[in-house]
């Protein structure tokens, strides 16, 4: 056979009925009628059904044809016909027409499949069992069989079809794609960097890039004034169930311009991009400050497709009766509520006290709730009774109360925990109650973000990188308060409550850039050491300039509506960072390490835990974190000496008994004399501060572990 004349199989029209075409690619399914063999034959275009008919093809060929199997990869040639009526077939690409084969060759055969690749019945209205049930550990595995399914391969096409799109349009307008490098020195840009040692250079460390930040400000610098990448990056970074160790991102930056160039170019690709996936974005964006976006949802990424904006009534209850609101406000306290209109009869009393109120808000940070219902013009709840009339007249004219709505308040001394509570309060709502419209999709700018954030150390952090502008430089880098109150040129990108991209103009002024470089507590030794490359760059004319990134893998999900940003790489790692295909990360000889100078790095520094790994009761307190005081020292030796005993007793019996099981009853073990009380810690909020998330005073930690 002659691969130069095959034809694609999706590519096959009703006009091509009468022709001989050769065909190649996988059988998806096939079922056998007695003397008539259908199957279904797939290759990246698509689906047609080929016969193998004793009136048409030679005994040899049906033989052969009869021991194929599923995933058996073969090319065969035959005539197109027209399938007969009542037999057609909407769910395939070649629906009316079918493939008499007249030869076979079957170039590999396939083992039993791990999971079904087809994903398409062989009739009209049949179900394949496909593999949307199986475990993604499975399919990651073997991620070359899941590509193989109609859904995977679709995703990874329309990912070129939208990276195409944004190189066409960036071309369009003037962009260059300059490739940047990876192999890099380590720069501190908030997450940790994965290290690649460097043989030739022995001790001495590549990092892989964060984002090519650096690279591209000094590419405006040289005078590129337009770039573009589509650009691997690599954190390494907790992990989260939506991330990924290695990511794409589209890396833009252009010289000469301001906030507004970048707002126009980035909506008009993304709308671009969106209709790809046959989805029309509105423009112009709106715009919202970080400020207001925090106070009216609790997010810097706002969800905008549904209401329940916070409403800020602190003011209304200046000169309340009800204890609880009065004690919060005399602690610089604030309230906010939500007016979730129309919902009162899927919201009854018992589940806004004993749910919300009880369970639900504190899961959220908050120490309680207060909840009023609408109904028959009047404001009810538990606590209504607290307050007086002008109060209420107040309360329903500023949440433009209606019958059937309900009022859920959040108050605390905090501002951020008011508003961090109420803001997951909303999506919770949301989701609950269904109030997010299908199919919508809408964007918003979020602008003049906090240059640097307070750090328990009393100094201070950049809240974007140090390279972005702030909006006025007559400030004192010393001076942590009026730091604090800095805004920064910085803007990100939201859809649909997720970030998409965002990015800076940035500071194209060396003293600018030192003076911030000051601030974040950088010494000139340290300023030289990381970025005095960077800033000697700065004495040769660097131009006003400014760029984004827009991560790739979490916008193609987004336009084509995926459950997770796996679904939309080819290869990605699972949500441990690893990968099942290849086992990924892996150990390497020691010979690789010896190769590399990485055995006896650090030389003479001891380590933490080592000096404690010396005695088994050091090391038994230093892996359990408690510690052994010396009066219980020979009891623990003890202890240790009897489970030696039992451990001996158990190898030397084991396969001539069955071992004996006692189940203890649970119970707190203390040491005797040891009397509970709350560390103060705990008051001031540091004990849980490195919890990923809370419920009430305590860890919240999911029920299974995966």
């Amino acid at each position: 056979m002659r691969f130069s004349q095959r034809v694609f199989c999706g590519r096959l029209t009703a006009n091509d009925v009468g022709q001989k075409v050769l065909l190649a690619g996988w059988v998806d399914a096939f079922r056998d009628h007695g003397g008539l063999l259908f199957v279904h034959l797939r290759d990246r275009s698509g689906i047609v059904q080929i016969v193998f008919s004793p009136e048409v093809a030679s005994a040899d060929v049906c033989q052969r044809a009869a021991s194929l199997r599923s995933e058996y990869c073969i090319a065969v040639g035959g005539a197109v016909r027209a399938r007969l009526p009542g037999t057609e077939n909407p769910h395939i690409e070649t629906s009316g027409i079918e493939v008499f084969v007249t030869e076979l060759t079957v170039l590999a055969e396939s083992d039993a499949l791990p999971f079904a690749v087809s994903s398409k019945g062989m009739v009209a209205g049949a179900v394949s069992s496909g593999a949307d049930n199986v475990a993604e550990e499975l399919r990651l595995q073997y991620r070359y069989l899941d590509i193989r399914r109609p859904s995977m391969r679709d995703n990874l096409v329309a990912r070129h079809r939208i990276f195409q799109c944004v190189r066409e349009f960036l071309d369009s307008r003037g962009f260059v794609e300059v490739e940047t490098p990876v192999l890099t020195a380590s720069t501190p840009e908030g997450a940790r960097d994965y290290l690649v040692p460097s043989r030739v250079h022995p001790k001495s460390f590549y990092a892989l890039p964060q984002s090519p930040q650096l690279f591209k400000q000094l590419l405006m610098v040289g005078g590129m004034e337009r770039y573009f990448q589509l650009a691997r990056c690599f954190r390494d970074e907790d992990l989260r169930p939506n991330r990924q160790p290695e990511f794409t991102q589209l890396d833009i930056e252009a010289s000469f311009i301001d906030e507004e160039f970048l707002y126009e170019l980035l909506e008009e690709l993304t709308v671009k991009m969106f209709a790809i996936g046959n989805i029309a974005v509105p423009r112009p964006f709106p715009r919202m400050t970080y400020a207001e976006a925090m106070d009216t949802t609790g997010s810097d990424r706002p969800d905008l497709r549904f209401g329940l904006r916070f409403v800020d009534v602190t003011d209304v209850f200046a000169r309340t009766n009800y204890a609880i609101f009065r004690q919060i406000l005399q602690r610089g306290g604030c309230i906010k509520g939500i007016n979730v209109k129309g919902q009162s009869d899927k919201l009854s009393k018992n589940v806004l006290q004993n749910e919300y109120a009880k369970e639900i808000v504190p899961s959220f940070g908050a120490k309680g709730m207060t909840w009023m219902r609408a109904e028959g013009g009047k404001l009810e709840s538990n606590i209504v009774q607290f307050f007086g009339p002008e109060e209420l007249a107040l309360l329903r004219r500023r949440f433009d109360v209606a019958d059937g709505d309900v009022l859920l308040m959040i108050a605390d001394p905090s501002y951020a925990v008011v508003t961090s509570a109420l803001g997951q309060l909303r999506l919770h709502l949301a989701n609950r109650l269904g109030l997010i419209p299908a199919d919508s999709f809408r964007p918003v700018w979020i602008t003049e973000f906090p240059l640097f954030e307070a750090t328990e150390e009393g100094g201070v952090t950049s809240s974007h990188h140090p390279f972005t502008a702030p909006d006025r430089t007559d400030f004192d880098p010393k001076n942590v308060e009026e730091l604090l109150k800095l805004r920064s040129r910085a803007y990100d990108l939201v859809m649909n409550g997720e970030e998409l991209g965002g990015g800076s103009i940035r500071i194209n002024k060396r003293d600018l850039q030192r003076k911030i470089f000051t601030a974040l507590g950088l010494t000139e030794e340290d300023i030289k050491a990381r970025f005095g490359f960077f800033l000697r760059a700065f004495d040769f004319g660097a131009p006003p300039h400014g760029g984004l990134a827009l991560g790739m893998d979490r916008t193609v999900s987004m336009i084509l509506q995926t459950p997770s940003i796996r679904e939309v790489i080819a290869f990605p790692k699972n949500r441990s960072a690893a990968c099942p295909l290849t086992g990924a990360p892996s150990t390497v000889k020691r010979e690789q390490l010896a190769e590399l100078g990485l055995l006896d790095l650090g030389g003479s520094v001891v380590l933490p835990g080592t000096a404690e790994k010396q005695d088994r009761v050091d090391r038994l307190s230093w892996l359990s974190r408690i510690g052994v005081a010396a009066e219980e020292r020979a009891l623990v030796e003890a202890v240790l000496d009897e489970s030696g005993q039992l451990a001996r007793l158990a190898g030397e019996r084991a396969g001539q008994e069955q071992p004996v099981y006692s189940v203890a009853p649970v119970a707190n073990r203390t040491r005797p004399g040891t009397e509970a009380k709350r560390s103060p810690l705990a008051a001031s909020g540091q004990l849980l501060k490195s919890a990923p998330a809370l419920k009430g005073s305590y860890y919240k930690v999911v029920s299974i572990l995966d």
